[in-house]
């Protein structure tokens, strides 16, 4: 069974003015590869990183952004070391995967 989760995803194309700039997309939960936490996120911030990964998609294409973030680990990768579920972090993710 797949869990759900909410993403919000940048809209190419878009104004900031415009109200589906950003929209909320059922997108499916994540799996934990290897050496990867799954974070409860609770908090993501806006950087010139996000600002300039919006402004380049085109018109009709869409992205999840925002790559720092903090909340709590739900999840552990099978190679993790160092965390536990239930820890507490802050971090920046990697921009060839999606946002927070």
């Amino acid at each position: 069974m797949t869990t759900q989760m909410t993403a919000w995803v940048a809209q190419g194309g878009r104004s900031l003015d415009d109200a589906d700039a950003f929209t909320a997309v059922a997108a499916p939960s994540p799996r934990p590869r290897p050496r990867d936490l799954i974070v409860d996120v609770q908090a993501v911030s806006v950087n010139p990183v996000d600002t300039k990964s919006r402004a380049s998609l085109p018109p009709g294409q869409q992205r999840q952004l925002g790559w720092d973030a903090a909340g709590t680990v739900i999840e552990v990768g099978a190679g993790v070391t160092g965390f536990t579920v239930g820890d507490e972090v802050y971090y920046s993710g990697d921009l060839s995967r999606d946002g927070c």
